[in-house]
């Protein structure tokens, strides 16, 4: 008999019309062996200016649910990784909010970077501590916090399956996503040969990657769109050894600091180490990526006009947190800390809370805010009253 299929997030359901996958049914982890997990939680997240401060930076926000955005990324993944078995990669000006959003996550399971070392680098610090602890063939999967899954239990099942996939390939698995829209600021999948002439990729099978390309541009996107690539989900698997054998092969960026990361000397290896991430720095340039692509409604956590794709919307399209009423308005976003706040006869805007402060723009413009931060006094940018709240 079939486990019971969880709820999943309605905002994303409405708004990209996704059936609920074959594999949210799925909920087996006999056999399976361990898997960790390695999350970058880095930065404060500008994008999500004026909510995101230095005290309240984005991994700690409750932007998709109630709950930090931090604490949603690793509960989705138990009991298939439970939070013992997560490692989160953070900056050291974050690392106590942090702690305090995952009260449940050992205090050892906290990797904070005295300097920003970029992902390919906090991969390595990562998967080498999920060695120590571990061991070589123990697989990891790696991932960006700031994306949100309308099924959590196809997620762990793609999780699953692309770590058995790594192993029996010896491989680095990606999780792909089928594109509805070119999106020049995504990693973009060419897809190739199916590995063992098996299903597609999005039917659980497995294909050798041709070509992986970050951030192409938006002309680019358009194309890569139309001849059938993937997006890149953030999502990477495979086993400790494979992680490092690939990043002391394709990122001398990183491998130059091995020694000194296996020497347990992490001040020594981020003082040696050049920031570059783990897409332009790894997966650009390897000979071999394998993916995968199930269906379990990702989506990105990246601006504030994406979360109307991840929160529960109303009829009209309006997703809100707190105290907020929408009358003759559509496809606005609000997130009111304090207060209440009323939407009439207005669309596409954005409307941001807190105290001290209140942001309103358009949700077009609200993509790109480093026109505005840039143009800012520093008091406007970090309002005083927001410090402590």
């Amino acid at each position: 008999m079939s486990p019971p299929v969880e709820n999943f997030d309605l905002g994303a359901r409405q708004s990209g019309t996704l059936a609920m996958p074959e594999a949210a049914r799925i909920e087996d982890e006999q056999g399976t062996p361990p898997i960790w997990a390695v999350v970058f939680a880095g930065g404060i997240g500008s994008r999500f200016w004026p909510l995101a401060t230095p005290t309240t930076p984005k991994p700690v926000l409750p932007l998709v649910g109630g709950r930090p955005l931090v604490a949603e990324s690793i509960g989705r993944l138990d009991p298939l990784i439970p939070v013992d078995r997560v490692l989160v990669v953070t900056s050291a000006d974050i690392a106590d909010a942090v702690r305090e959003a995952v009260p449940s996550l050992p205090s050892p399971n906290v990797l904070v970077e005295e300097r920003p070392i970029g992902t390919a680098a906090a991969l390595a610090w990562g998967v080498s501590e999920v060695r120590r602890r571990a061991g070589d063939d123990t697989a990891v999967c790696a991932m960006h916090v700031d994306l949100a899954a309308a099924f959590p239990a196809a997620l762990r099942d793609a999780v699953r399956r692309a770590a058995l996939t790594a192993s029996q390939e010896q491989a680095i698995v990606a999780l792909g996503v089928r594109p509805t829209r070119a999106e020049p600021s995504f990693g973009y999948i060419r897809v190739g040969a199916l590995i063992g002439g098996g299903e597609s990729v999005d039917r659980g099978g497995a294909a050798d990657v041709s070509e992986f390309i970050e951030k192409p541009g938006p002309v680019a996107a358009q194309t890569l769109v139309r001849d059938g690539a993937l997006w890149h989900s953030g999502m990477v698997l495979g086993t400790a050894r494979e992680f490092l054998d690939a990043l002391a092969l394709y990122t001398p960026e990183v491998s130059g600091g091995f020694g000194r990361l296996a020497a347990g000397d992490v001040a020594g290896f981020s003082t040696h180490v050049r920031p570059v991430s783990i897409e332009r720095g790894l997966l650009e340039r390897m000979g071999r990526l394998v993916v995968m692509a199930p269906e379990f409604g990702w989506d990105d956590v990246g601006t504030w006009a994406g979360l109307r794709r991840v929160r529960e919307l109303d009829d009209s399209g309006n997703g809100a947190l707190g105290d907020v009423h929408f009358v003759d308005a559509t496809g606005n976003v609000v997130h009111a800390q304090r207060g209440t706040v009323v939407m009439f006869g207005v669309s596409q805007l954005l409307v941001v809370t807190r105290p001290g402060i209140t942001f309103v723009t358009t949700l077009e413009r609200a993509a790109d805010l480093n026109p505005l931060l840039d143009s800012l006094p520093g008091s406007a940018r970090i309002h005083p009253d927001s410090l402590g709240s």
